[in-house]
């Protein structure tokens, strides 16, 4: 039995989940998820609460999506409700970001500047030209927009310079050791 799967997931009174089908509908005051329910699942819906529920306790696999299931459910209420956040910094001399309509724009050391083409369902915004912050209701899409932004420039080990999370620590490295 998953011990994840079991837990139900806690639904605010904003918030409307729906089933139809093998489909989990969840709207809220920021927007709409929908999830496919994996074949041998159920999902069972209350009034204050969701629970995930596995006929089948003994099957190894629907064990693992049991978990699954229920942990992308919570992540869609939570997106619906409060939305998702990821915060990057720019740590370098003459870094910068800037945004023009819906492309980020990064210069970052190279001899060209970087467009990325933020998707329609993420809001960025820049700080002070050295950070940036990903938000939106899909915790997997966030995730995926800051680890590409991060990806143009990851963190170096020897000056810390690139594009890092915003609670990331970077692991620094002893530069050359001179002559003796």
């Amino acid at each position: 039995m998953s011990r994840i799967g079991v837990k139900p997931v806690k639904k605010p009174e904003a918030v409307e989940v729906t089933v139809n089908g093998n489909l989990v509908e969840v709207k809220g005051p920021k927007g709409q998820l929908s999830q496919v329910i994996f074949d041998g699942l159920q999902v069972d819906v209350q009034a204050d609460q969701v629970s995930v529920i596995n006929p089948k306790p003994d099957n190894k696999r629907l064990k693992a999506l049991h978990g699954l299931l229920r942990s992308i459910i919570a992540n869609m209420v939570t997106g619906v409700s409060q939305g998702w956040q990821k915060k990057l910094k720019i740590v370098g001399t003459g870094y910068r970001a800037s945004l023009q309509d819906k492309t980020l724009i990064l210069s970052v050391g190279f001899s060209h500047k970087v467009n990325l083409e933020v998707p329609e369902d993420i809001e960025v915004k820049v700080n002070k030209n050295t950070e940036i912050v990903v938000s939106g209701i899909d915790k997997v899409l966030v995730g995926q927009v800051a680890a590409d932004i991060r990806a143009v420039k990851p963190p170096e080990p020897y000056k810390g310079k690139g594009i890092r999370y915003e609670d990331e620590v970077v692991r620094r490295k002893a530069g050359k050791a001179g002559k003796a």
